[in-house]
C-alpha cells in the first residue's frame, strides 16, 4: 500500500498538544530531575523495543525536546509505520540529562499510546486482507487527541471515517426522530450542505435500509445487525450505495462481517480499546 497520503497531522496541531501535555506532566519544573542532576550533565537515550508493533509518534517525539530543549539531538532511527519487533532501537536522544529527563515520560506516552493504536490496527486491516472490507476508525477517540489518534489508525493501514461532526453528514436514529423519517431528514440535509458532503444514514433494520436506499444516502450504516441481516441488505443494496457495518466488532467477529460483502467497516475499538505498546528510555552519562 502507498503510503504518501499519510500525512502527520499539522505542525500548529502537533506544537499545541505536546505544549499541553508538558504544561500537565512539566508544570513549573521537573522537581527531581532539578534537585538531582548537574545543569551541565550531558546524556544519551534510546527509546527500545519491549515488543512487537507498528511505530507511530516519532514527530511528536521531535516536537516535545523542540520544545523542552531545542539543543537536544533526537534521531530516528526507524520512521512512522514501520514494523519493528522486540529489542529494536526506535529512535536515539543526546543533549543535556536534564532535558532528557524531562521528557521523558511525555515523548514515551506518546509514542507507545500511538504505536498502540497502529498495531491494533493493523491487526485488524490483516484479518480482511482476503476480502474487500475497508477498516475505519470511529470518533470515540480520546478528548484532545482525535488527530493523532486517526493519524494512528492510517499509519495502521486503514482509513478515518468523518473527522468530526462537521464534515459529513451522519443521520442517526435520534435525528431519525427529530426529523420525522429518514427520507425527511436525507431531504433536509441535501437542501443544506456543499454537493461535495456526503450523507450517511444509521439503519437497524432492513426496512430502514429501504428506505434510506430510495432516499439516496450516499452511505448506509448497518448497526448493530446480525450476520444474515447483513447479508440479506448487502443482496438487496446491490452495488447501488455503500454499506457499513458497526458494532459488535472485534478481531474475532471482523472476518466473518467483512465475508457478507460490506465495503466498510468501522472499529470502535481501533481508538477507545488499544493497549499502549511497552517502550522504554534507557539513558547513559555521555
Amino acid at each position: 500500500m502507498s503510503r504518501a497520503w499519510i500525512i502527520p497531522p499539522g505542525q500548529f496541531e502537533v506544537s499545541r498538544i505536546v505544549s499541553l501535555a508538558l504544561l500537565e506532566d512539566v508544570g513549573p519544573g521537573d522537581i527531581s530531575t532539578l534537585t538531582t542532576v548537574d545543569e551541565d550533565t550531558m546524556a544519551e537515550g534510546i527509546y527500545i523495543a519491549k515488543q512487537s508493533g507498528i511505530l507511530c509518534g516519532i514527530p511528536l517525539v521531535h516536537e516535545v525536546f523542540k520544545q523542552i530543549d531545542p539543543d537536544v539531538l533526537v534521531e530516528a532511527v526507524l520512521s512512522d509505520g514501520a514494523v519493528f519487533y522486540k529489542g529494536a532501537v526506535l529512535a536515539r536522544i543526546s543533549g543535556r540529562a536534564r532535558s532528557l529527563l524531562t521528557g521523558e515520560r511525555v515523548s514515551l506516552n506518546f509514542m507507545q499510546r500511538l504505536s498502540g493504536i497502529s498495531s491494533m490496527t493493523q491487526q485488524y486491516v490483516q484479518a480482511v486482507a482476503s476480502t474487500n472490507a475497508q477498516i475505519c476508525d470511529t470518533r470515540k477517540t480520546t478528548p484532545g487527541l482525535r488527530n493523532l489518534e486517526k493519524y494512528a489508525v492510517r499509519v495502521g493501514g486503514a482509513s478515518n471515517h468523518r473527522m468530526a461532526l462537521y464534515d459529513a453528514v451522519m443521520i442517526k436514529d435520534n435525528h431519525i426522530v427529530a426529523a420525522g423519517s429518514i427520507t425527511a431528514a436525507v431531504n433536509r440535509a441535501k437542501e443544506n450542505i456543499p454537493h461535495t458532503m456526503t450523507i450517511e444514514v444509521e439503519c437497524d433494520t432492513f426496512d430502514q435500509v429501504t428506505e434510506a436506499l430510495s432516499s439516496k444516502a450516499d452511505i448506509i450504516m448497518l448497526d448493530n445487525m446480525s450476520l444474515p441481516q447483513m447479508k440479506a441488505c448487502v443482496a438487496y443494496v446491490n452495488g447501488r450505495c455503500k454499506l457499513e457495518a458497526s458494532g459488535g466488532v472485534n478481531l474475532k467477529t471482523v472476518w466473518s462481517i467483512a465475508e457478507t460483502g460490506v465495503d466498510i467497516i468501522s472499529v470502535g475499538a481501533l481508538t477507545h480499546s488499544a493497549i499502549a505498546c511497552d517502550i522504554g528510555l534507557d539513558l547513559r552519562i555521555a
